[in-house]
């Protein structure tokens, strides 16, 4: 889930930067792009992937 979440800031990072959008400072294609980047690696990271560890 995260996986996809980092490819749709990632596109909408692009969209920004492709379209020259004047966006306020919260919403630069860089800040865009850097949550992207954390989102990646939080799913290459494991997090969210829905597994649990066995119970014996």
């Amino acid at each position: 889930m995260l996986g996809i979440i980092a490819a749709v800031l990632f596109f909408v990072s692009f969209l920004i930067n492709a379209a020259d959008l004047g966006t306020n400072d919260v919403f630069t294609s860089t800040n865009v792009m850097l949550l992207g980047l954390t989102a990646l690696a939080l799913h290459l990271s494991g997090v969210g992937a829905g597994w649990s560890p066995r119970r014996r």
